[in-house]
């Protein structure tokens, strides 16, 4: 059993990526920004921790994820101002990040996307780019860390059904279900083959499992 804890745990992947790891045994702390969304976090066999890691420093987020074996960060602003987009998906994340190290919880899984990387080629003048940017340099700074790090890659998020099969070799534009990237990232954790690198994948035809193995 590990005791895992998931930064954003309201989010789309979260809520499915929970009742995965609870089922294998684990122990899930889902933090969470509002309190309303409790409930929904105990659902999935997770404890609630009421946390806006936008406005804890460092300090206050090594003291949330102390004790735990792994993190898993599924937050992000989810559009809107340029300014929150960097205070969560860039700034935030690296504190938390720094907090990990600190603390002592080497395993760090970060839910990117396919196209995180700092010559992203999104214009500036592009709504999408405080995203691209804020992405980019969060993923860059996990590979500059000691941490125990996996970067997933999905391509576009569905609500389809899970599939349980994904293709990592040639991802095409890498469309994939929500719950088949919570698989992934699940399947990310218990592999640790898949520590230092980044996986890009889409749907596809061959089983998680075997898809992300080193």
């Amino acid at each position: 059993m590990s005791s895992i804890l998931i930064i954003g745990g309201h989010g789309k992947v979260a809520l499915r990526l929970a009742p995965i790891l609870t089922a294998r045994g684990d122990d899930v702390t889902s933090v969470i920004r509002n309190p309303e969304h409790t409930d929904d976090v105990a659902a999935t066999g997770a404890t609630a921790r009421v946390a806006d890691v936008s406005s804890l420093d460092e300090q206050a987020l090594a003291d949330l994820v102390r004790g735990h074996d792994a993190i898993v960060w599924t937050a992000g602003a989810g559009g809107g101002s340029a300014e929150r987009t960097y205070a969560v998906d860039r700034d935030a994340a690296i504190r938390s990040m720094e907090a990990a190290k600190s603390a002592g919880v080497n395993r760090y899984v970060m839910v990117s996307y396919l196209g995180s990387k700092r010559d992203h080629g999104v214009p500036a003048d592009n709504s999408f780019y405080a995203y691209a940017e804020a992405k980019s340099m969060a993923d860059e700074h996990l590979r500059g860390t000691d941490l125990d790090w996996t970067i997933l890659g999905p391509g576009p998020l569905t609500l389809d059904e899970p599939t349980g099969l994904i293709s990592v070799a040639d991802p095409g534009d890498g469309r994939v279900t929500r719950a088949d990237v919570a698989a992934v990232a699940a399947a990310a954790l218990a592999d640790p083959s898949t520590i230092g690198r980044k996986i890009d994948f889409g749907n596809g035809e061959t089983p998680i499992a075997d898809a992300i193995r080193g």
